[in-house]
């Protein structure tokens, strides 16, 4: 007996369509019905359907190669178990919050989910195999706990990622990708999904002579948004370490002594979210070894992300001369190897 494999399949309604998804996802899956016995990762052709054309933009099996469940070949329709979320794409980029009005004071740049900006950097990013679905598996399962009401003082969840490694590894793409990845497969749960942005070197580098009111003032922006529970709140810290740099320099000293005050009153706000059901806490450091021990314990997940490993490597640059090829600037197209072609190569010294 083999286990049901789940098949995402998200369905990029278009623009200007006023549609209804739930009639959207009636005629993809009569289409999945008719034409397709066997599932693989990739793009769906529904050029058959006057309907589709007229809706959507595209149609796309994901994340099928992250499953363990899912072998070389492709998935028959019997053992699949088909999940359809339906989305549409906001055109406006991100939005600057500012700290007190001062142009060059940005306090977080917030964005409405999923944004056509962000749209393919899911599929863009190669890692380690099962780090992508961990994280999206580990995001919703944190969130349903909310839901259906878990008790925190028996079951311990505090919604609350680490992404943690060396600079340019992608950790800061991936945690926009996750809150992407989320409001697409949870459209259905939530009206809305916003990310909001905190670069922490920037915002304590420039609020240490300020007072601590600024930093209330920044989570009380958060705290509006987070009051209607049909909205998907995703908060992005990135480099989180200086967190720790602040509190370090503060208590030996160099620096004013207000500062330990407005580290305490982030690691304090950050509790007070995790108390709302429709929050998810991202957070990013490139040296994991100065982070605060009183955010890590706060954090569900502490994920590595380091540098990517041969297969990977190979997969990124495949896909890069892939695009290439796509877009006429490298001649002439021909087929590219797969990494295990490339292997054979390799040990026949090619």
């Amino acid at each position: 007996f083999l286990d049901k494999v789940p098949i995402h399949v998200e369905v990029n309604q278009l623009e200007d369509s006023v549609e209804e998804p739930e009639a959207i996802k009636e005629k993809v899956e009569a289409l999945l019905n008719e034409a397709y016995p066997v599932f693989t990762e990739g793009p769906i052709d529904f050029s058959s359907s006057q309907y589709l054309q007229s809706n959507v933009a595209s149609i796309r099996i994901c994340d099928l190669d992250e499953c363990p469940l899912v072998g070389d070949g492709p998935v028959s329709f019997w053992r699949a178990t088909i999940f359809l979320h339906v989305y549409q794409l906001c055109e406006e980029g991100p939005e600057q919050e500012m700290v007190d009005g001062e142009e060059d004071l940005p306090a977080l740049e917030q964005w409405a989910l999923p944004a056509r900006e962000l749209h393919g950097l899911w599929g863009s990013l190669v890692l380690e195999h099962g780090v992508k679905r961990d994280l999206v598996e580990y995001a919703q399962a944190a969130l349903l706990f909310s839901d259906k009401g878990v008790d925190p003082a028996l079951v311990t969840w505090n919604r609350v990622v680490l992404l943690h490694g060396p600079p340019g590894t992608g950790k800061t793409s991936l945690c926009k990708a996750l809150a992407q990845k989320l409001a697409i497969r949870l459209s259905d749960r939530y009206n809305d999904t916003h990310l909001l942005e905190i670069n922490a070197h920037s915002l304590f580098s420039k609020w240490f002579s300020e007072s601590g009111k600024l930093v209330m003032r920044l989570f009380q922006h958060i705290q509006e948004l987070v009051e209607d529970e049909e909205s998907l709140v995703c908060v992005l810290i990135d480099e989180v370490e200086s967190l720790t740099a602040a509190r370090s320099s503060a208590l030996g000293g160099s620096e004013p002594g207000d500062a330990v005050r407005v580290v305490n009153a982030v690691l304090t706000q950050l509790d007070n979210l995790r108390k709302r059901p429709n929050v998810l806490v991202l957070a990013t450091s490139n040296l994991s070894s100065a982070i605060d021990i009183a955010f890590v314990d706060r954090a569900d997940i502490k994920q590595y992300v380091g540098l990517p490993p041969a297969r990977a490597r190979h997969a990124i640059l495949r896909g890069c001369l892939a695009e290439l090829m796509r877009a006429g600037l490298a001649h002439p197209p021909r087929p590219l190897a797969t990494w295990e072609e490339a292997a054979r190569g390799a040990a026949r010294g090619r």
